[in-house]
């Protein structure tokens, strides 16, 4: 048989009528095939490029923190305090940012803060418990820092560890508590409450918003709290401004809604971001910094909020 009968065809031998090639021999020979390959190769790439999208911009959504600058208006808020700047940190269960949390720690000085605010949830396992005191070494030498406890540090077994590893760095914890700051004759309440894992028998916020209205005459109070879910009792309380929590942001953020989830994983939470008020008291929830387990942030980035105090017009 002739070498080309092999590339065009075969030959009948009863009359040398030509038969096509078997499948797939055609392309065997004369690289038509090629384009198959190439074709495979390149949605392969564009796949994988995809997936690399895609893992980038989890990863940059649970990194990536956002400072955020809030001016919340309060009626009765003493004239001395007007600008007084609050950066909450809220929920960074042991999270860092950066080796020894540089990156945090540069965002909080860049601010000119009057005042720290923890609201519960620093740390998950006692094990965090160290990184957390040197964070709070470094956040006092920015400004007075002040703290309650969250659900998780009760959930530890050893919150009471955690609080003098704090207080040893001069944080001022608050435990169903208050400090009073002054400025010339005004005077701001800052109150915190345990969180409701905490003792049985703790002083409840009822309790300690009477004890302090019956010891300070006329106080304008700004209560830190972990649970953003007390929102009902902190406005029956008559407290003008809360910080809180816990909420996470609703974890994946989506139009229209306050997020998916909840810490509670009940679907479509209310009170997990930003300024809610009722009867004109007000709460500011933060987002949160880190995450609990295997949930992770979607349209929700690390959440720093500076809250400045303005006089209501």
């Amino acid at each position: 048989m002739a070498a080309g009968s092999l590339l065009s065809g075969r030959t009948d031998s009863g009359g040398g009528r030509q038969i096509p090639p078997i499948s797939g021999e055609e392309g065997f020979y004369s690289g038509k095939g090629d384009g198959t390959i190439k074709g495979r190769l390149f949605g392969f790439a564009i796949a994988a490029f995809l997936l690399l999208g895609a893992v980038l911009f989890v990863l940059d959504q649970n990194n990536r923190i956002d400072a955020e600058t809030v001016n919340v208006s309060l009626a009765g808020l003493p004239d001395s305090f007007a600008g007084f700047r609050i950066v909450q940190l809220s929920d960074l269960h042991g999270k860092t940012f950066g080796e020894n949390n540089t990156r945090l720690l540069s965002e909080i000085r860049e601010e000119k803060l009057d005042l720290i605010a923890i609201t519960g949830d620093l740390a998950d396992d006692p094990a965090q418990f160290d990184a957390m005191g040197a964070l709070a070494a470094e956040l006092t030498q920015i400004a007075p820092t002040y703290y309650v406890t969250g659900n998780h540090e009760w959930a530890t077994r050893a919150a009471p560890a955690l609080m003098e590893i704090l207080e040893k760095q001069g944080v001022h914890v608050l435990r169903n508590e208050y400090t009073v700051l002054r400025r010339g004759e005004d005077r701001l309440v800052i109150a915190g409450i345990d969180d409701p894992n905490g003792p049985k028998d703790q002083k409840t916020p009822e309790e300690l918003t009477e004890e302090i209205r019956k010891a300070e005459k006329d106080p304008f109070i700004v209560l830190l709290a972990h649970r953003n879910s007390g929102f009902d009792t902190y406005a029956d309380c008559g407290i003008p401004l809360t910080l809180a929590g816990h909420g996470h942001g609703g974890l994946i953020r989506l139009p229209f809604t306050d997020g998916l989830i909840d810490t509670d994983r009940t679907l479509f939470p209310q009170y997990t971001n930003g300024l809610y008020t009722i009867d004109g008291c007000s709460m500011f929830v933060s987002r949160g910094l880190g995450n609990v387990g295997r949930t992770f942030r979607l349209f929700n980035r690390p959440h720093l909020p500076v809250i400045v105090l303005s006089p209501a017009a």
